[in-house]
């Protein structure tokens, strides 16, 4: 679901009219209604913000391919060179990529230091900046089966 889709839908199930939504988020109930329209989308942070607002998952309001993606980086695998890792038994293991699982081991303790090695080939991927990759990332990655809490 896109955002223009997820967003007034959300803000009715709260009973928030596009104005109270705006004064929450510090803009103005247009900008509310651009989004809402699809003639704008609100930055990651925007989103990040919104969801808080609306006590609602930030995944809900972005718009993700559904397909099969990495489980520790959120990589689809529709990505060229995107193999699967490995476990140790050399097997495998469909939902880590091999760039993030090899031989049974993950490449990065932590997710920042996934996002840290990631966000660059985001940026290169999808022309966005550096801090909206790394925002996008840490949106993301909680989300995602390897970071779960």
């Amino acid at each position: 679901m896109t955002i223009k889709e997820a967003l007034p839908a959300i803000r009715k199930e709260k009973g928030m009219t596009q104005e109270e939504l705006a004064a929450k988020v510090y803009v103005t109930r247009q900008a509310v209604s651009r989004w809402e329209t699809g003639e704008t989308t609100p930055s990651i942070d925007m989103a990040k913000l919104l969801a808080s607002v609306l006590d609602v998952p930030v995944m809900r309001l972005l718009d993700l391919p559904q397909e099969p993606a990495c489980q520790c980086c959120g990589t689809p695998f529709s990505v060229p060179n995107m193999d699967k890792g490995t476990d140790a038994d050399g097997t495998e293991n469909p939902a880590f990529c091999k760039w993030c699982y090899d031989g049974g081991e993950f490449a990065d303790a932590t997710m920042d230091e996934v996002i840290e090695k990631s966000a660059p080939y985001l940026v290169q991927a999808t022309g966005v900046s550096l801090d909206e990759a790394v925002s996008f990332m840490g949106a993301l990655l909680p989300t995602l089966d390897r970071w779960k809490q």
